[in-house]
């Protein structure tokens, strides 16, 4: 006769596996997607040389200068015209439009790259060696 004694630990041990399936499954996927930002962290100077980071660097160049430089043309444009229109409904529209190219291009844009900017600088692991 064969000894089945030890079927009942054999299916124990199998409907504690196939219980504890799902979660090992995750824990297993877990491990491998959350290892791999870990190992692109590793130097500072090594973020810097990627295309990401020069990609931010020409947004803030867009948003630093370029804003400024919109904002600007629309408000001396605005200023310029203002004498040429008549109408007093006209000359509200032009002259609120002079006051949104000011406070949003000119205010807003910088101040908005001068805060992004620290945020990248010191919440962006190696934002510091980069420069921002």
């Amino acid at each position: 006769m064969k000894d089945t004694s030890h079927l009942p630990v054999v299916r124990a041990v199998s409907t504690w596996l196939i219980t504890l399936r799902r979660p090992l499954v995750a824990v297993a996927a877990l491990a491998i997607v959350a290892v791999a930002p870990v190992h692109a962290q590793t130097t500072g100077t090594a973020f810097c040389d990627t295309d990401m980071v020069a990609t931010i660097k020409n947004v803030f160049t867009l948003i630093q200068f370029g804003g400024p430089l919109i904002g600007g043309v629309i408000a001396l444009g605005s200023t310029v015209a203002l004498p040429a229109v008549s109408r007093a409904d006209r000359k509200k529209e032009v002259t609120e439009m002079r006051n949104q190219a000011v406070i949003w291009g000119v205010l807003v844009a910088p101040l908005g790259t001068a805060i992004i900017a620290f945020l990248l600088n010191n919440v962006v692991v190696g934002g510091t060696s980069c420069g921002f």
